[in-house]
């Protein structure tokens, strides 16, 4: 019988130095998009995805992620004591949706090293692990993780979460080499290996490992045994293929318009977007788009 997944890690212990001086003082995961921090996105989608406990993998510098979660009694007197109480119940609901927990990643070994951080409180279950870099959206739809959930659930294996990508930036990413596509079920594919950020030419296909991740314990024996490769860090996508020698491994093509937070240029249409749903945004952002469409048009 299948465990059910119901833990998550989320690594937060990268330096942000794309987005420098901002994350001199500012964890990038902190970055707001519109209204919300980024890692708040990702905490959200976990919980929509049926996850009821969280580990969050922090760096020594990043205590507002910390105090982000917890309740802050200071603002919530005020908001109280102002009548602002729609203000008040939104702090609240942060601190209250799910059990976080913390771990610091004491060194910067990787995103693999950030996993085995969290060993202790995995213990023996199958676990999510989303990337802070990559926020999915997908209005009206199931949440990604829970994609990748529905695949583990089919698949008792690991699993990848995967979207094509172009063949101009299959050189940024992890990209997956098939095997056989789920008969029950075409976007799942059975995988035999993948290729981290290979040339257009050297790419076994377009499916790249974009942030989402379904993983058995047993990658905790295959983490401990990986060396660190040239930058000095235990890469989680040479460990799980050490684990294809000697255990199923599938990949689960996700719905969802996926935005790389790590890049300026999809951040930036990541606030736009927000902005655009936002009721309090919508008309005047609205306008300006069109203005500058207007105004590009004729250059």
């Amino acid at each position: 019988m299948n465990k059910i997944v119901k833990k998550a890690i989320i690594p937060a212990a990268g330096l942000g130095t794309r987005f420098l001086p901002a994350t001199k003082a500012l964890p990038k995961e902190m970055l707001p998009i519109l209204d919300k921090p980024s890692i708040q996105f990702i905490v959200e989608e976990a919980v929509a995805s049926g996850i009821e406990e969280i580990l969050i993998v922090v760096s020594s510098n990043k205590n507002s992620i910390i105090d982000h979660f917890d309740y802050s009694f200071e603002l919530e007197e005020r908001l109280k004591q102002k009548k602002k109480m729609n203000e008040f119940k939104q702090i609240r609901k942060i601190a209250d949706m799910v059990n976080i927990q913390f771990v610091r990643q004491k060194e910067p070994l990787g995103l693999g090293h950030a996993i085995l951080c969290a060993q202790s409180f995995v213990g023996d279950e199958p676990f999510a692990v989303l990337l802070g870099d990559d926020i999915v959206m997908n209005e009206g739809g199931e949440p990604a993780v829970k994609q990748c959930i529905d695949a583990f659930n089919k698949t008792n294996s690991t699993v990848l979460g995967v979207q094509k990508v172009s063949d101009d930036v299959v050189h940024k990413y992890g990209v997956i080499d098939i095997d056989a596509k789920l008969q029950s079920d075409k976007s799942i594919f059975k995988i035999k290996g993948a290729v981290e950020k290979p040339s257009k030419e050297e790419a076994p296909s377009n499916y790249a490992i974009l942030g989402r991740y379904i993983l058995k314990p047993t990658i905790f024996a295959e983490l401990k045994k990986t060396k660190v490769d040239i930058r000095g860090e235990i890469e989680l996508t040479n460990a799980i293929m050490a684990l294809i020698k000697h255990e199923s491994v599938y990949a689960k093509e996700f719905i969802g318009r996926r935005y790389d937070i790590g890049s300026k240029s999809d951040y930036a249409i990541s606030i736009i977007d927000e902005a655009l749903k936002n009721p309090e945004t919508k008309e005047e952002v609205s306008k300006y788009i069109i203005k500058v469409s207007k105004e590009l048009g004729k250059k």
